[in-house]
């Protein structure tokens, strides 16, 4: 039997245990984000500890290895999901070998009906028999070879399941195969990505869209399209020739259901161009790149002393490679008048 085949007999049946118990929750096409498993969020942030099931703890290698993908998770995770760590007494647990609660066909398994209580996370003993052949893991004593399983991607794999990751929607040609570690099918040693230990960028924007991201400066995952909304205030709009105005843009994402926990978060340490446009033209010009402030989050300003009557606006461009759209300001005319001796200089506010 050929490597192929073997993959897509054994791995699509990954997790199969935690599907049926929850349920699918839709899908969603490639490079848009993973979809969701039904079942219950864990609060943002929370620590959610794990052990090993007493009468079937991994050996050496496999725990290192389980724990590492727990320490992926928490590094790419990109979001406020939870937070993995093995403590002893925990309440979710990870088991390796027989009995198990995933498919006869599975190399591995999860269950999160419990969240957010606790977990529960199968692996299937490295030797372990299968029509196709026998199981091994990359991380096993003398396994480390072509056609060997990384227990690290999967079990990288499982967590993102506990968070509430379904699998990805691949392309046919896979070219968006680094995009997620979800994947129906699992890769074996020595394909590309077959030992990918972070979340791919259409996990964590799935992991933002429900916890949020991990600051309002963190960048949104570019496998989003999140829309913006860009206001404008003065703090004049007639002055004196002399006088100066301050200009505050505030930046936030759009409000809405669809963007789920993203919706209306002020997004700080971005680029705001400040543009004026002279009377009867259309051609814009950036005066100024705004200063975001240091106490109100999402605003930006800009003091200036206009010489003539213009209109502006701001406005926040697209970024490169991050998941959210520019937006532009409506517009603002400041008046100028003017004077010759004594002229008042607008205060200001």
């Amino acid at each position: 039997m050929n490597a192929t085949t073997r993959r897509s007999r054994l791995v699509p049946l990954v997790l199969l245990a935690v599907l049926a118990a929850i349920g699918f929750a839709g899908q969603a096409g490639a490079h848009g984000p993973d979809p969701m498993l039904r079942g219950a969020l864990w609060s943002q942030d929370q620590s959610v500890p794990y052990t090993w099931k007493a009468d079937q703890a991994p050996p050496a290698w496999m725990a290192a290895a389980i724990d590492a993908a727990a320490a992926d998770s928490n590094a790419s995770r990109a979001s406020r999901a939870a937070v993995f760590s093995r403590a002893a007494g925990a309440p979710s647990l990870i088991s390796y070998g027989e009995p198990m609660g995933c498919s006869a066909a599975a190399i591995g398994c999860a269950n999160r009906a419990d969240a957010p209580r606790s977990f529960r996370i199968w692996f299937r003993a490295s030797g372990h028999m299968f029509d196709w052949g026998r199981l091994r893991w990359c991380q096993s004593p003398g396994n480390d070879t072509n056609g060997c399983y990384d227990a690290e991607a999967l079990a990288l794999h499982e967590f993102g399941h506990i968070e509430i990751l379904d699998h990805h929607a691949d392309l046919a040609d896979a070219s968006d195969w680094w995009d997620s570690v979800m994947h129906v099918v699992a890769r074996a040693k020595p394909r590309d990505g077959y030992n990918q230990h972070a979340d791919g960028r259409c996990d964590t924007a799935r992991l933002q869209l429900e916890y949020d991201r991990p600051s309002w400066s963190a960048p949104f995952s570019g496998c989003l399209s999140i829309p913006t909304l860009t206001s404008l205030s003065a703090s004049a709009t007639s002055i004196w020739i002399g006088g100066s105005v301050t200009f505050r843009a505030d930046l936030r994402t759009a409000a809405g259901a669809a963007h789920r926990a993203l919706s209306n978060d002020p997004i700080n340490r971005r680029t705001v161009a400040l543009q004026r446009r002279a009377l009867g033209t259309s051609t814009w010009t950036t005066i100024a790149t705004m200063s975001p402030s240091s106490t109100i989050d999402g605003r930006y300003t800009s003091v200036v002393s206009p010489t003539a009557t213009y209109d502006w606006r701001a406005v926040f461009s697209t970024p490169a490679g991050e998941g959210i759209i520019g937006s532009t300001s409506s517009v603002i005319r400041v008046t100028v008048s003017g004077c010759t001796i004594g002229c008042p200089q607008a205060i200001d506010s």
